[in-house]
């Protein structure tokens, strides 16, 4: 992983965590957050994903263990293909993924977060 597509990814997120309303950012922070490269992953089906939420969602019940863990994963070199390596550009998807994989932590379908403009 690159550290300065790190180091942009974190630094976005944790601007989005500062604008978001309290309640909104306490629910967000319940949830991890893991940075990675789709590229050092053996699924291939990860291969063209910007980002994906695993786990459960804030209206499901309770996990039944660790590996039931909500967490949004950040897939950074894929990001930075998308935004063609314009930085501008992936600061702006990173904001975009990271709110639509929340989004799905906190419960909202497809059409809600796509409503949001963040699909």
């Amino acid at each position: 992983m690159h550290p300065k597509l790190l180091r942009l990814a974190q630094t976005e997120v944790e601007r989005v965590l500062a604008q978001l309303p309290e309640t909104v950012r306490d629910a967000a922070l319940e949830c991890f957050i893991s940075y990675e490269d789709a590229a050092d992953e053996p699924d291939e089906t990860l291969a063209d994903l910007l980002g994906l939420f695993e786990g459960f969602s804030r209206l499901d019940p309770e996990p039944s263990g660790p590996s039931e863990m909500p967490r949004v994963r950040l897939f950074l070199d894929n990001l930075w293909l998308y935004a063609e390596e314009d930085e501008r550009t992936y600061r702006d998807e990173v904001r975009i993924t990271y709110l639509h994989e929340l989004g799905h932590y906190l419960g909202w379908g497809e059409e809600e977060v796509e409503a949001l403009g963040l699909g």
